[in-house]
């Protein structure tokens, strides 16, 4: 006899999700030679990083990885733990419960759920800008304004949202003419919402964006991403 790889029977699409996270889990984390169907409860935050990277990779079909930075953002948010440094989190452990039963808090989905629909959007939508390294994403809301508070008027950055599943939004520095400044969240964009405009085009749409962070002309970062038949339209 011998193993076969995991397989979940659904009889509906909405377990779709948790399926695709069962598979992760056992392919990622089980021993070739176990006992069937068992397989670790807890595993080590960095093979969890590196399984994420993998299917990242592999799912969004880029050459471009997760950073460090990306990583202290998902250990932040499936540990939710805002205190701990880096290094911290090297010598955690994660559990399967951290990874797709337990609810993140003030929100109604699971920390997998919530990655996955990062994963479709991306795929379906954001493919070109992630691969450029235009979309920053894994990034908290506070540390996104402490980035920015000291950047000029019209600078701004992209985020994969927190409140939303498969969201992204742009965060975007206003400063008054008195000098203080203040930075705003767009509503989130859905891959629905790019499939009838796409991202590029809906930067060069608004007016009160500028520079990409740190110091990008908006038309030189996404230039090459806006729709031909609307450049020097007008």
């Amino acid at each position: 006899q011998v193993l076969s790889l995991p397989i979940v029977v659904i009889v509906h699409g909405n377990q779709d999700n948790n399926a695709k996270a069962t598979v992760l889990w056992d392919n990622a984390f089980s021993e070739i030679d176990r006992v069937p169907f068992v397989v670790a409860e807890r595993v080590p935050w960095e093979k969890m990083c590196d399984t994420l990277n993998l299917k990242f990779k592999a799912e969004v079909q880029t050459p471009k990885g997760l950073l460090k930075e990306h990583y202290f953002f998902l250990a932040q948010k499936i540990f939710n733990d805002h205190s701990a440094s880096l290094k911290d989190f090297q010598s955690r452990s994660v559990s399967w419960a951290q990874f797709n039963k337990e609810i993140l808090p003030g929100r109604g989905f699971t920390f997998w759920q919530w990655f996955d629909g990062v994963l479709d959007l991306t795929k379906r939508c954001l493919k070109s800008y992630w691969s450029d390294r235009l979309i920053i994403g894994f990034i908290s809301k506070q540390y996104v304004c402490k980035l920015l508070s000291t950047e000029p008027d019209g600078t701004f950055l992209l985020r994969f949202s927190d409140s939303e599943i498969g969201g992204v939004t742009i965060a975007h520095v206003i400063r008054g003419k008195d000098g203080t400044s203040q930075v705003e969240n767009i509503q989130p964009f859905s891959a629905k919402d790019l499939s009838i405009r796409s991202l590029g085009d809906r930067i060069r749409d608004l007016g009160q964006l500028r520079n990409l962070y740190p110091n990008i002309p908006k038309d030189q970062a996404f230039g090459s991403h806006y729709n031909s038949e609307w450049v020097g339209a007008g």
